[in-house]
């Protein structure tokens, strides 16, 4: 497989870190350019790693200490110049992330995000790639929208969404869904040693996060038609989503209704489930888990703590499929907010889109 020199923007942040950490020893991609704010400019990686790493599961890969970190906007010609394309976690605004997102396409240099800013721009494909790989034959619309030969922008879903709409994506006939999500304190960029708050508490607000819950499934089950990615109608999703003393991993709890005369059985879902290959693991990506879609009988599972970094943090669990008085059926869902929903997902598509010589 061809090898790629990639950039991280934003890789001071959570997400970033967890970028440079995933990159360390990838087998296709070899980072040869870091960026942040300007603040952080001129300085080398590992200067301002030393009293900033959050991440517990690995220390700042000593082969990026010694980068020079660049100002993501002012130095945007010389990053290009030195990669082939970029993954993107800068913590801005959302109008200056869609504008430095689409000054790195303009400069023909593919961009794989894991913003928000660019989720509902129409041929911008939002990407889970075990469920909607299709939805990259948008990418010659927005190139030819933007006028490049290259350079385009794709993006993740939101963190929380990418543990109940996989388990719910491979059923015809889903109609209603209701979820509660219950989110790690690393979806906020923070640790417990950085928000004290979150010691023994529970949050029931996080700005911004139901209306994403409850839209973005939306454009993951749409499909392409004259350039841009039609929304589908359904499912109907309402959410609540809730911040809780946890580090990793986002959990739900799911109640879905089927269509008049779709609904499956018990042992169908979880047949289904158990079964379930994804293009990503057809296609042999080196991020692409071996069991996407991992069903417990324990009454008891999954829990977040023995769970979340099942396949190296790319899977999702689900368990507690049962009937519901309500609803269909209700379940519980599992995985690792900054792997499987930002990071090493992200990664995962851009090994994707390598493989479909979109890059």
């Amino acid at each position: 497989m061809r090898q790629y020199r990639v950039g991280i923007i934003g890789a001071t942040g959570m997400v970033g870190q967890r970028f440079a950490l995933l990159l360390e020893h990838h087998p296709w991609f070899n980072v040869t350019a870091l960026a942040a704010s300007a603040r952080s400019a001129g300085k080398t990686y590992g200067e301002l790693m030393d009293s900033r790493w959050l991440l517990k599961d690995g220390p700042c890969p000593e082969s990026l200490k010694g980068l020079t970190v660049y100002d993501a906007a002012a130095d945007l010609a010389k990053v290009v110049s030195l990669v082939d394309f970029v993954f993107c976690a800068v913590v801005l605004p959302k109008d200056e992330t869609r504008a430095l997102e689409d000054a790195y396409a303009l400069a023909e240099c593919p961009v794989v995000s894991s913003n928000s800013a660019h989720r509902w721009t129409p041929d911008v494909p939002m990407i889970v790639p075990e469920l909607n790989a299709k939805h990259a034959e948008v990418i010659p619309a927005q190139r030819k929208r933007l006028g490049t030969a290259r350079g385009f922008v794709t993006v993740k879903s939101n963190c929380s969404i990418q543990n109940y709409v996989p388990a719910l994506f491979p059923f015809p006939g889903v109609q209603d869904v209701l979820v509660c999500t219950y989110q790690a304190i690393s979806g906020a960029g923070k640790t417990f040693e950085t928000w004290p708050e979150m010691v023994d508490n529970v949050i029931p607000y996080i700005g911004g996060e139901e209306e994403k819950s409850e839209k973005e499934p939306g454009k993951i089950y749409g499909y392409v038609e004259d350039g841009v990615i039609k929304t589908a109608g359904l499912p109907n999703f309402t959410a609540q989503c809730i911040r809780v003393p946890v580090t990793d991993g986002h959990f739900s709890a799911v109640f879905v209704r089927f269509a008049e005369g779709m609904k499956p059985t018990k042992e169908q879902m979880i047949d289904v489930w158990d079964s379930f290959e994804g293009t990503t693991h057809k296609l042999g990506l080196p991020s692409a888990p071996k069991q996407f879609l991992n069903y417990f009988r324990e009454d008891n599972m999954p829990q977040t703590k023995l769970c979340r970094d099942i396949e190296n943090g790319m899977a999702v669990s689900i368990g507690r499929l049962r009937e519901d008085s309500q609803y269909d059926y209700k379940f519980v869902c599992l995985s690792h907010n900054t792997l499987l929903g930002a990071a090493g997902g992200s990664v995962l598509t851009a090994e994707l889109l390598c493989a479909q010589n979109y890059i």
